[in-house]
């Protein structure tokens, strides 16, 4: 299985590069983040998208940004830096990954004194450490959750949590991976996950590309699958994760969560621990991302929907933590009640 680098300093060392995810899945093209513009556009319409994906690129790209004004004052250098770093964390704010990783790398800038290129040399340090943090972290999010996934299983899943939407194997396709990788038949059974079809544009794609068995459906027929009996267990990522363990992921998931429970299935989150927000109690304080009318009503250039009806575009829900089986992050799998202590 060739791994997809979704994110990685371009070889100049001058750039983010990233693979356009809007590209998916008719061609693989990757595009070079290097301003502050770049990388706003790049999270803003999903070039690249996924919390971890999303933290590791912004906190790169400050990085990348900034690198082009060593030479100014130092004092405009630094109120440079934590402008960018404040623009770039806040374009989509239900995702906590962004935010953290943004300030993990500004810590840097509030703690230390010197030249600006110094500076930026220790920012970059910081940025290169969660770009291979996050590829470690997935791969313990496998190790861990790979116990949830047995020899036969079929899992559904929902958008896209895999390599392509973090610095490595994932978050919700780990487990799965690793199963792969100990010789274990699994079968994804994809939803489409309306209206940008990340499922049946990147998760479909990503699986077919690494030989693992999958299978699209619209959305609609997830609880049909169930009935039928087609369905082992539910496995989703999250954007962010209230102290009580609800969790807000792609808009559709709260409804996953309700057909499992009807038809006794397990309902799993995996995501990394940094998505836990444990300043908010409960996910009704989790800031639900509003995104543009015509995703819905003009997706892909087609209209969809008249001109004088209004449309409502929520880009994720929140999942109650009653609903949720388990929580799988990188410190192991937890279990209701959630308190997120190294288990």
């Amino acid at each position: 299985m060739h791994p997809i680098e979704a994110v990685r300093w371009a070889p100049e060392g001058d750039a983010v590069r990233i693979i356009d995810q809007t590209r998916l899945p008719e061609s693989l093209v990757e595009v070079d983040l290097r301003t502050v513009d770049d990388v706003c556009d790049a999270i803003a319409r999903l070039a690249v998208r996924g919390a971890p994906a999303i933290g590791v690129a912004g906190a790169m790209g400050l990085v990348a940004a900034l690198a082009p004004h060593t030479g100014e004052p130092e004092a405009a250098f630094r109120a440079r830096m934590s402008a960018y770093a404040a623009r770039i964390a806040s374009v989509r704010p239900t995702a906590a990954n962004l935010s953290w990783a943004v300030n993990r790398v500004l810590d840097v800038g509030r703690e230390m004194r010197g030249s600006n290129q110094a500076l930026l040399s220790s920012l970059r340090e910081r940025a290169t450490a969660l770009l291979d943090d996050d590829r470690a972290m997935c791969r313990r999010i496998g190790e861990h959750g790979e116990a949830l996934v047995p020899d036969g299983a079929r899992v559904l899943t929902h958008c896209n949590a895999g390599a392509l939407a973090t610095a490595g194997i994932g978050t919700a396709l780990a487990p799965v991976y690793v199963a792969v990788e100990r010789g274990r038949r699994v079968e994804v059974i994809v939803d489409e996950t309306r209206p940008l079809l990340q499922g049946s544009r990147l998760t479909a794609w990503e699986l077919a590309r690494a030989g693992v068995p999958a299978r699209v459906i619209v959305d609609g027929a997830a609880a049909s699958f169930m009935r039928a009996g087609r369905v082992d267990l539910v496995l989703v990522g999250a954007d962010r994760i209230a102290a009580n363990g609800d969790a807000a992921n792609k808009i559709g998931t709260y409804a996953l969560a309700v057909l499992a429970r009807h038809h006794g299935l397990p309902f799993y989150v995996a995501a990394p621990s940094s998505t836990v927000d444990a300043a908010l109690a409960s996910g009704d304080a989790i800031t639900i991302e509003q995104r543009a009318r015509d995703e819905v009503a003009r997706p892909f250039g087609r209209v969809t929907a008249p001109d004088a009806v209004p449309v409502e575009n929520p880009a994720f829900d929140v999942t109650p933590a009653d609903l949720i089986t388990a929580i799988v992050t990188d410190r192991g799998i937890h279990r209701p009640p959630f308190a997120f202590r190294d288990p």
